[in-house]
């Protein structure tokens, strides 16, 4: 069974969530089983294990999950991208609109130095909007994009169509 199998069998969908009308992908149940999750990691460092990446992003929060265990995977620096006000030092910030209002993400002004090749991690792609800001910031302070990596990608919203301006190194694991 393939990895894109494995997950499309634990990936549950939760209807109306979090509001009516949306489909929700649960990534919550994989974290429940450690083989998986530890399967997910050591694909993951496989596919990058060649690819000249000095640091990866976690976006809040659900990117921290998967990023930051494949950052260690592959002896690179983690960066955290947060939502405002949840950093404590001096930060960089970009302002993005989404599917139902605004947003703002941050990120240490010291985290990425200038010139390192940055790869975007977070949990699922819909229309782009996250990823995009945190390439922003990545890009503000020098860096450049490796590229992106999702667990889930929600195809029909066409996200990875936003974010080929930075990179067309778009990887998913599964795709709805």
């Amino acid at each position: 069974m393939t990895i894109e199998d494995k997950l499309k069998k634990i990936i549950r969908d939760v209807p109306d969530f979090p509001k009516p009308g949306i489909l929700f992908k649960d990534i919550s149940p994989i974290m429940l089983n450690p083989e998986l999750s530890k399967e997910i990691v050591d694909h993951l460092a496989h596919l990058y294990k060649d690819v000249k990446i000095d640091a990866i992003a976690g976006i809040e929060s659900r990117g921290f999950l998967f990023g930051y265990p494949l950052a260690m995977a592959l002896r690179v620096p983690f960066i955290l991208i947060r939502k405002k006000g949840k950093l404590p030092y001096k930060k960089v910030s970009h302002a993005y609109h989404l599917e139902y209002g605004s947003a703002e993400i941050e990120m240490h002004e010291d985290a990425v130095i200038a010139g390192q090749k940055v790869l975007i991690h977070d949990d699922l792609l819909a229309t782009g909007g996250s990823a995009d800001a945190a390439s922003e910031l990545v890009k503000k302070c020098g860096g450049t994009i490796a590229g992106f990596n999702f667990l889930v990608n929600l195809s029909f919203l066409n996200g990875d169509k936003k974010l080929e301006k930075h990179s067309s190194n778009i990887i998913n694991l599964v795709s709805y």
